[in-house]
């Protein structure tokens, strides 16, 4: 129904934007607790039950099936879209000085060119690639999970394979 699709799209694009009312309802670990979970999944199905119109019954079930897992302690871990203007601010503070241009000053073959990731980074040219390589760190390059939040480290990631796809400026 109307009044229910607004509000999953209101809930989806919270949980993705920053400094919103729901991204304060993470822990530090992004994940929701239990009790903010269980009132949410009960807003939707509230919401469902009290449409305008027909009850979408598939709707309400799934809405009562997620307060129902809520209710016996299982947490969800939503993800969160990367931010590629973040990570470039990001880059610019903490890889800069060593990736500037997508280059590398310690080992000039290993760029951040689109070939280059390819054919060096474990795993290949992806995201989740570059998240492993930016916290774990990798022969002289340090590791940074201690030292950026995973939402950081996600938008460099962001950062760096858009950019290994458009070409870094010189």
């Amino acid at each position: 129904t109307w009044v229910l699709c607004r509000l999953k799209n209101a809930i989806r694009s919270a949980f993705w934007a920053n400094r919103s009312a729901m991204f304060y309802a993470f822990k530090k670990d992004r994940t929701l607790d239990t009790m903010k979970l269980a009132v949410l999944a009960t807003l939707i199905a509230s919401a469902t039950a009290f449409s305008v119109g027909k009850i979408n019954v598939g709707d309400a079930v799934k809405a009562g099936a997620v307060a129902g897992a809520l209710a016996v302690g299982v947490t969800a871990t939503p993800a969160f879209a990367a931010d590629v203007a973040a990570g470039e601010q990001v880059f610019s503070a903490n890889c800069a000085a060593c990736h500037a241009g997508g280059q590398n000053v310690i080992m000039p073959e290993k760029t951040l060119e689109k070939d280059a990731l390819d054919q060096y980074l474990a795993g290949g040219r992806k995201e989740s690639s570059v998240v492993t390589q930016v916290t774990n760190g990798k022969n002289a390059m340090p590791a940074f999970g201690g030292r950026l939040s995973d939402e950081d480290i996600a938008n460099v990631a962001a950062y760096v394979i858009k950019t290994s796809e458009t070409g870094w400026d010189e």
